[in-house]
C-alpha cells in the first residue's frame, strides 16, 4: 500500500471519529474528482454510519440538475469558481439528508486551464446548516497528482473543521 492510501485512509478515519461523535451524515458534490472524495470514505468498513451520498457532477448542467446550482451562477463565475463550489456544497445539503457536505470543482488537466485559471486550480468548499466555507488551492502535478492531493486535502481540512471547539 502507498504513502498517499494509508494517508487517505488514516484520514478517512479520522474524518469518520468526529462525524460519529457528532452523529453527522456526510454528502459530496464532486466534479474534478470524479467521486474520489466517496470511494475513499466508502472504502471504510462501516462508514454507512456516517457517509449519507455522493454526487458525481462533472458537466455544468450535472451541477446544475442535481444540486441545483444556478446555469447563470456557471455562465457568470464559471464552473471553478468560489461561487459555484459554495453552491454545490449548498446544493448536496439540500439534496441529501447529511448535516455536512464537502464539494470540489477544478482544473485537474493536463488541458482545460486558462491564465485566469491554470491547470491545478481547484475550489473546495463544505458546508453545515448554519455555515459554508470556500478555499482555492493551486496545486501542481500529474492530472492524478491533482485529484489525489484534492482529496486528501479536503478530507483533512473537513476533519479539523469538526474538530471540537472549531
Amino acid at each position: 500500500m502507498s504513502t498517499q492510501a494509508s494517508s487517505i485512509e488514516e484520514l478517512v478515519q479520522q474524518l469518520a471519529a468526529r462525524l460519529t461523535e457528532k452523529g453527522w451524515m456526510l454528502a459530496t458534490a464532486e466534479s474534478c474528482t470524479g467521486g474520489m472524495i466517496a470511494a475513499a470514505c466508502t472504502d471504510l468498513a462501516g462508514s454507512s454510519q456516517w457517509f449519507e451520498r455522493g454526487f458525481v457532477t462533472y458537466s455544468n448542467e450535472a451541477k446544475t440538475e442535481m444540486l441545483g446550482v444556478p446555469a447563470e451562477l456557471i455562465a457568470k463565475h464559471g464552473a471553478v469558481s468560489e461561487e459555484v463550489v459554495r453552491a454545490m456544497a449548498e446544493g448536496a445539503m439540500r439534496h441529501s439528508r447529511a448535516q455536512v457536505s464537502i464539494a470540489v470543482t477544478g482544473v485537474a488537466g493536463p488541458s482545460g486551464g486558462s491564465a485566469e485559471k491554470p491547470v491545478g486550480t481547484v475550489w473546495v468548499g463544505w458546508s453545515t446548516a448554519d455555515t459554508s466555507h470556500a478555499q482555492r488551492l493551486a496545486l501542481h502535478g500529474s492530472r492524478q497528482k491533482i485529484r489525489e492531493v484534492t482529496t486528501c486535502l479536503a478530507l483533512q481540512d473537513l476533519a479539523r473543521r469538526l474538530m471540537p471547539g472549531q
